[in-house]
C-alpha cells in the first residue's frame, strides 16, 4: 500500500500549522534578524530588518499550514501509476519477423508453370506449355484438361498431371515436368511512418512483414511500435456469402488480431476488412514473425505523437519540454531541460499526472536530494506529466534574505 505524504498536527502552545522542522527554522531567523540589525545604519535601518525578519516568518508559518493532500510519495508509487518505459525502436531486431516464409515449391493460385510431357520416348516428341492456375486451384493442362494443382509442390504437380493422363486413357506411361515459370506476385500498400510509403509488388513466397517494411525504405524516425495490418473485403465477395466466408489470417499473430469481422455493418450494407494489429517489439522478442501478407493487404505503422511534459515552478526555464522518442526522461532530467533551478535549496518536486481511467489526476512528490541517490525517487515520466518545483520554507527564507540584502546594498550605495 503506498502511504499518503499528510502534514503533521502541532501541540497546543506552538505556532498554528507549523512542523517542528519549520519552528527551527522560524527561530533561525529571528536570530539572523536580530544579527542583521546590528548592521550599519547605512546598510539598512534597523527596523526595516525587524520588519523584513516579521514577513519572512509570518510567509514560513503560513506555507506549513493548510489542508492536507493525499499525494503519493515516488519511492511507494503504486505500479498502475508508474509510466511505462519507452521502446526504442532503433533496438528492436527486425530480422526476427522473417521467421515465416513460404515453399517456394508450393503452387498457389495465380502462378504460371511451365508444364512439358514426353509422351514418347523413342521419338522423344514432348511439348512443353505455359499454364496459370485458376483461382479454384485447377490449370488447363493441354491434352489431359482440368487438374487440381493448388497447394502441390511441383513434383507433387508433375505425379497428379501423369495421373490424371493414364486416369483418362490419354497416355500409357508420361514424363512430365513442371517448373515455375513466374510465382503470383503480391501487392501490398505501405503507409505512415516509413521512409517511402507506396504499393510494393512482393513475391508470394516473401511476402512477410519484414519484406513490405524493407520495400518501403524501413522505419522513419517517428515511428511507434504498432502496425496494422488491414485486409479488404475480395470485390468478388457476395455480402449475402461472407460469413461463410473463412479469410487467410497473419499466422503467428492471432492473439494480436482484433475480432475478424466480415460480417455486414447493417442488413444489406458492406462487410467490413479483417484487421490485425502487432507489436513490433513483442514480435521481434517473441520471434513469431509478423505473419503472411497477402494479395491487397495495407500496412500501416503508426506515428508516435506523444505530449510533452511541461516543467513549472522554481526552473530557469519554465514551459513545454518535449519527450524524446527513442529513451526515457525522468524527473531529473526534465528539470535539467527546463534549466535548473533558480534556488538551489529547492528539494521538494511534485509530478501532476493523470491516469487513464481516473477521474481526478494523481500528485506523486519526491526529494531531489534523494532523487540524486536513489533510482526509485527519479520516477520516470509519462506524456502529459507536470511537474512544479515547489516552494519550500528553504526556499522562501533564501529569497527573501537575498532580496532584503540586495535592497541593503542598494540603499547603501544611495547613501554614499
Amino acid at each position: 500500500m503506498a502511504r499518503a505524504v499528510v502534514p503533521k498536527t502541532t501541540e497546543r502552545g506552538s505556532w498554528p500549522g507549523a512542523s517542528p522542522s519549520l519552528v527551527s527554522i522560524a527561530q533561525r531567523v529571528c536570530k539572523m534578524g536580530r544579527l542583521m540589525a546590528t548592521l550599519p545604519q547605512r546598510v539598512c535601518g534597523r527596523r526595516a530588518l525587524l520588519q523584513a525578519a516579521e514577513v519572512v516568518l509570518a510567509v514560513l508559518l503560513s506555507a506549513g499550514s493548510g489542508c492536507a493532500r493525499r499525494t503519493y510519495l515516488a519511492t511507494e508509487l503504486p505500479t498502475e501509476f508508474a509510466a511505462p518505459a519507452k521502446a526504442n525502436i532503433e533496438e528492436i531486431d527486425l530480422s526476427r519477423l522473417a521467421n515465416y516464409s513460404v515453399n517456394s515449391q508450393l503452387i498457389e493460385r495465380g502462378d504460371v508453370l511451365e508444364v512439358t510431357i514426353v509422351t514418347d520416348f523413342s521419338k522423344l516428341s514432348a511439348t512443353t506449355t505455359p499454364v496459370r492456375v485458376r483461382e479454384d486451384g485447377t490449370a488447363d493442362i493441354p491434352l489431359i484438361g482440368k487438374v487440381a494443382l493448388a497447394g502441390l509442390e511441383l513434383e507433387g504437380a508433375e505425379q497428379a498431371i501423369a495421373a490424371a493422363g493414364k486416369s483418362r486413357g490419354l497416355f500409357r506411361n508420361p514424363h512430365v515436368t513442371v517448373t515455375m515459370k513466374r510465382q503470383r506476385m503480391n501487392r501490398i500498400t505501405v503507409i505512415g511512418a516509413v521512409e517511402e510509403a507506396g504499393v510494393y509488388r512482393l513475391p508470394r513466397g516473401s511476402s512477410s512483414l519484414l519484406a513490405a517494411l524493407v520495400s518501403a525504405g524501413g522505419l522513419s524516425e517517428d515511428a511507434g511500435t504498432e502496425v496494422e495490418i488491414r485486409r479488404p473485403v475480395a470485390r468478388s465477395a457476395v455480402p449475402d456469402l461472407i460469413p461463410q466466408h473463412t479469410p487467410r489470417v497473419a499466422e503467428g499473430v492471432q492473439n494480436q488480431a482484433e475480432p475478424a469481422s466480415y460480417q455486414a455493418d447493417r442488413p444489406g450494407g458492406t462487410p467490413t476488412p479483417r484487421i490485425t494489429r502487432v507489436n513490433l517489439t513483442k514480435a521481434a522478442t517473441e520471434g513469431y514473425g509478423g505473419g503472411y501478407l497477402d494479395d491487397g493487404d495495407v500496412v500501416m505503422v503508426t506515428r508516435r505523437a506523444p505530449k510533452p511534459i511541461y516543467v513549472i515552478g522554481l526552473v530557469r526555464k519554465p514551459g513545454e519540454v518535449e519527450l524524446p522518442h527513442n529513451q526515457d526522461m525522468h524527473v531529473l532530467d526534465a528539470i535539467a531541460k527546463a534549466g535548473e533551478r533558480t534556488i538551489q535549496v529547492a528539494d521538494r518536486v511534485i509530478v501532476i499526472r493523470r491516469v487513464a481511467g481516473q477521474q481526478e489526476p494523481i500528485v506523486i512528490e519526491l526529494s531531489i536530494r534523494e532523487a540524486k541517490t536513489n533510482g526509485a525517487a527519479n520516477i520516470r515520466l509519462a506524456p502529459g506529466d507536470i511537474v512544479s518545483v515547489e516552494e519550500t520554507p528553504a526556499t522562501i527564507l533564501v529569497k527573501t534574505v537575498t532580496d532584503v540584502i540586495r535592497i541593503g546594498i542598494g540603499g547603501s550605495v544611495g547613501l554614499f
